[in-house]
């Protein structure tokens, strides 16, 4: 995340750090993602691009620290992972994928799965105001992945803003969401894929998308693009 702030410890009790194995000997985090059930997680599809074999893959489940595992801290391996039949690695469309835990995890005040908002709710998130993004990863554009869980508020930007001449040009499908702030300075970066955009409304989070892509990180009128989640409720 570039931008904000170290999350407090259990602010965010749905957010994965999905980890792949290197060299055979140690994970290490690659991607974010979202618990939607005590078995399943949703992510990027580009995150298990060239590495769709599960065996390689854990999801370590209520973390802070990516160093320190915690008392709340559950690790699972993976049963199998789901990519989009249509997603598309040039465009990044349709960019989701679900892993299935090995186990059901047990839910606790650090563990809890996040919900997707009643259709008709939809609408008035995706104009939403109280919108936070968290994850592990790059604190700047050239920098490197977080120790610590961190957070950020951002906005939902106006198709019409994020795909004019000033900023992605046209490049944005109506399938994505823009978030972050159009003077920059605030955004998800790599190994912040994967991870939820959510809203607050009116007494509870809802997930409403998945981190996908964005030109640079944290630039000026380029903002980070979601999977805007409304557009997939049968497929998830």
């Amino acid at each position: 995340i570039v931008g904000g702030h170290e999350a407090p410890a259990g602010a965010w009790p749905w957010v994965v750090s999905l980890q792949a194995l290197r060299g055979g000997l140690r994970f290490f985090h690659l991607c974010g993602g979202v618990l939607l059930s005590r078995r399943a997680v949703l992510t990027a599809g580009h995150c298990v691009q060239g590495r769709r074999n599960p065996c390689f893959w854990r999801a370590v489940l209520g973390l802070h620290n990516l160093h320190r595992h915690g008392p709340h801290t559950v690790k699972r391996s993976i049963r199998r992972i789901l990519v989009h039949s249509e997603f598309d690695s040039e465009t990044f469309e349709n960019d989701l994928a679900v892993f299935e835990l090995s186990r059901a995890v047990q839910l606790s005040l650090h563990i809890q799965p996040l919900c997707l908002p009643p259709a008709p709710l939809g609408p008035r998130l995706e104009n939403g105001s109280d919108c936070y993004v968290s994850g592990w990863g790059h604190t700047s554009e050239k920098g490197k992945i977080s120790d610590v869980l961190k957070e950020a508020r951002v906005e939902i930007l106006p198709h019409s803003l994020c795909n004019s001449s000033k900023g992605y040009a046209g490049l944005i499908h109506d399938k994505v969401l823009c978030a972050g702030d159009w003077a920059g300075g605030t955004d998800t970066c790599q190994g912040d894929s994967g991870g939820p955009l959510m809203c607050y409304h009116p007494d509870r989070y809802y997930l409403i998308g998945i981190a996908s892509f964005g030109a640079g990180c944290g630039r000026p009128r380029y903002p980070g693009i979601y999977v805007r989640l409304s557009q997939y409720r049968t497929w998830i």
